[in-house]
């Protein structure tokens, strides 16, 4: 079978309801994968189910799953549930995350705390579980910012909590390796979604749609098929953190 095959492959993506996680929970779906999507809590529902619904008119297989991740027997549940439905799981994608723009000097504990485990915490433990529970051969991505090569204020717990991720990347990479399952991260550039305006006043929407070198925000539909080459023919990239941006930040 061709590595870049997903018919009957089961992807699990912990925020697939909408934006870009919602993006791939259809695209794997359409591919023939069946696919189990995460969402956090009841704002999120309708989402979910349209994401859902779209899929099973499709003629696709999926099912949802909310859940607080923060909560880590939160994760072990979602990776577990999904395994009973679907028999197993190949591949795992992180796509949660929060941003926080505030002046370090204002940033409160509790502020810092809630960043951390959003952002770095519920990945630590996603990827930890699913080197737990992946089928040989698996593959596992986390989206994270390409803030983490911006020589930036204001960000300092957003990009300050996802810095890790390459780190958790790295080394579970290098430990899971032996099992043939790869484990990625990508980096993109301020999205064009609601996830993004919700932090930004408008001259600043204005300035980062003018600091990519190829010009506008990150189009959820130019990250998707890099996550996609990264779970399937990309496999080969492994322990990688890829700055998918248009020239936003680069190292």
């Amino acid at each position: 079978m061709a590595r870049n095959d997903l018919k009957g492959k089961v992807v699990l993506i912990a925020g697939g309801a909408k934006n870009l996680g919602g993006l791939l929970s259809r695209d794997f779906a359409a591919k023939g994968a069946k696919v189990a999507i995460h969402y956090n809590s009841d704002a999120t529902k309708a989402d979910a189910e349209q994401t859902l619904a779209d899929i099973q008119s499709n003629g696709g297989e999926a099912f949802t799953f909310q859940a607080d991740l923060t909560k880590v027997e939160n994760i072990s549940k979602l990776f577990a549930e999904t395994k009973a439905k679907f028999g197993g799981i190949d591949i795992a994608i992180n796509t949660v995350g929060m941003v926080l723009k505030k002046p370090f000097l204002e940033t409160t504990e509790a502020e810092y705390d809630t960043m951390f485990d959003i952002n770095s915490k519920v990945a630590y433990f996603f990827i930890q579980e699913a080197g737990k529970t992946l089928n040989d051969n698996g593959k596992i991505c986390t989206i994270v910012t390409s803030l983490l090569a911006a020589y930036t204020g204001l960000y300092s717990t957003y990009a300050g909590a996802k810095a890790p991720v390459e780190h958790f990347t790295r080394m579970a990479s290098k430990e899971f390796g032996e099992r043939g399952i790869s484990v990625t991260g990508v980096a993109p550039g301020p999205m064009d979604t609601p996830f993004f305006y919700g932090q930004e006043a408008p001259e600043a929407v204005a300035y980062h749609k003018s600091a990519s070198a190829l010009g506008g925000l990150t189009d959820i539909k130019d990250i998707a098929p890099l996550v996609e080459f990264l779970v399937t023919d990309g496999w080969w990239v492994t322990g990688q953190t890829i700055f998918a941006n248009g020239g936003y930040t680069t190292r």
